[in-house]
Order: structure tokens, then sequence, then C-alpha cells
């Protein structure tokens, strides 16, 4: 198919990103530190504020529909990487990932998820571009992965206890013990893997089943190559930052994954029903900000409510003063 990416578009976004990716590690992240909650809120806005200033790029380059797919897009990718923040919580807890360590394990495995999620959008686009009738298996796997998602979502995550993770260990030596920021260690004269590497390892495993669900979603936004990689890497790349902001408080997101399930059985339908019915791009914008919007505010008033709640129910569990 045509692409509004033109290869000098292609090389400057890429150099763009690996930039970017060295001012993080090279500059702001050179020490190891743990990354703080008013540094986070900071370069999530700079990574939004990055994303939305392409997206006016594109709105005033090429038009309204190409800037509304970009959007449409970002913004699916972005909500469901909220999801992958659950399982990354999960993770650091299980395997006790000290705070100091948790953005270097989350920058070499969002840089490699790059990587792969590069290779699963072109293989994506060329195989739609070749077996049309992939659109409907897409389509049926996102509406059957959203209602998983909704019947599952007061389930709790043990990647730490899964198959995967038993093979992974069986394959490369460990050991539980930290040796600073370093993934490998000595130990009794063996080169043993510490629990960063473990907890890099989970990481990298998570991101490739969640791509599974997020990359079809954005094939059933557009199929144009480089709106689906740029408005999927803008999401990953701010991903770290958002970690910080939300870690503490994804627990008061309980709607999220009702939510999270709507968008995938929308956009399964939309991409099932494509030859049949033809939803335009703004309105399937208006749709996923409307089902996403809602969840995160019934969310909100929820986690409110219950604050309220057990502030009122507390004085009344004090031991009443002992007789004199």
């Amino acid at each position: 198919m045509q692409s509004i990416g033109s290869p000098a578009l292609w090389a400057g976004f890429i150099v763009f990103v690996l930039a970017m990716l060295a001012l993080d590690l090279g500059v702001f992240h050179r020490k190891t530190h743990e990354v703080k909650f008013k540094e986070a809120l900071a370069w999530s806005g700079v990574w939004i504020s990055l994303a939305l200033i392409f997206n006016l790029g594109i709105w005033w380059k090429f038009g309204a529909t190409p800037g509304m797919q970009f959007l449409t897009g970002y913004l699916i990718e972005k909500s469901l990487s909220i999801d992958n923040i659950f399982v990354f919580v999960v993770i650091f807890s299980a395997l006790k990932i000290p705070a100091l360590y948790q953005h270097r394990v989350l920058f070499w495995g969002i840089l490699s998820a790059l990587v792969l999620r590069a290779v699963m959008i072109f293989a994506g686009v060329a195989m739609l571009e070749r077996f049309h009738w992939l659109i409907y298996v897409f389509g049926a796997f996102l509406i059957f992965t959203g209602a998983k998602l909704f019947l599952q979502r007061n389930k709790e995550d043990h990647p730490e206890d899964g198959a995967l993770m038993k093979l992974v260990r069986r394959a490369i030596p460990s050991t539980p013990r930290f040796d600073g920021d370093r993934f490998f260690t000595l130990e009794n004269g063996r080169k043993l893997a510490t629990p960063l590497l473990m907890s890099l390892v989970l990481v990298e495993l998570s991101d490739v089943l969640f791509a599974l669900d997020s990359i079809p979603a954005i094939f059933a936004v557009t199929t144009d190559p480089f709106l689906v990689f740029t408005s999927n890497i803008f999401a990953i790349l701010g991903l770290r930052s958002l970690f910080f902001v939300l870690a503490g408080a994804v627990e008061k997101f309980s709607y999220l994954k009702v939510g999270l399930s709507a968008v995938l059985v929308f956009v399964g339908s939309k991409m099932a029903l494509v030859d049949v019915v033809k939803v335009p791009p703004a309105l399937s914008l208006g749709i996923i900000s409307l089902l996403l919007g809602g969840s995160i505010v019934a969310s909100l008033l929820k986690a409110r409510a219950q604050e309220r709640e057990n502030k009122a129910v507390a004085p009344r569990e004090q031991p009443a003063p002992a007789a004199k």
C-alpha cells in the first residue's frame, strides 16, 4: 500500500528516536538513581508533548485523516501500555527489584521492544497486503482477547511463576543475589544472571504478549506502516516515565481493564466488518476516547468514594479508652 512515509521521513524519525534514547541514557540517567514522581511526571509530559507535536505535523502536512489515524493509534497503544504497567509492578515486586535499578531494566527492555515492534509491524503490514483475509482473523482475535480481558479483569498475575520463567531459569543459571546494577555476576567462579536480568526477561516476554494485542488493534485504524510504527514507538518511548508516575496508583484504575476490553472488542469488530461497515476515523477516535475516558473517570470516582468510606470507618475502629 501507499504510505505517507518518504525515505527522508523514515530516516529523520529513526535518527530522532536514537538521539532521544542517547540523551536519556547518556545525559539524564547516566548515573543510577531512583526516579522520583516529579521527574517521571516531567518526562511523561515531554513524551506526550512530542507525540502531539508530531501529530500536528502530520495533520498539517498530510491532512486530517492521517492526523486522526495517528492520534487514534497512539491513544490505543498508550492505553494498552498502562495495562503493561500492571504487569511491570507485579514483576518488580515479586523479584524484589529495588527502585534504584528499575529504570535500567525498563530502559533495556523497551529498547529491545522497539526493535521487536518494528519487525512485527512490517511483517503484519506485508501479511495484510498479501492475504486480505487475515484482517478477519485479527479482528476475531481482538474480540476474543477483549472478552478474555473482561472475564479475567480481577485475576492476579504471577509471571514469575509462569512456565516461560521456569524454562528461562533452566536455560540461564541465576542467583537471587544482586550485584549493584549488573545483569550478571560471578559466584564461586560461575557467571550467573542476577534478578535484574530475570526481571528484564519477564519484561520482554510480557511485551511480546501485549504486542500481539496492540499491533493488530492499530491495524484496525490504519495499515500505513509509517503511522502504525510512529504511533507505536511514541507510546513505548513514554512507557518508562509513565511507569514511575502510575506505579504507586495502578490499583486505583479498577475499571481500566473494562475500558480496554471494550476498546479491543470495538476495534476487533471494526476489523471483522471492514468490508461491510466503514467507520470514519473521527468516529473511531471519539468512541475510543469515550470508552477509555469513561473507564478512567469511573475508576477515580470509585477510588475517591473508597477513600471517603475508609476515613469514615477508621474512627469507629479505634479502641474505647480504658476505664479508670
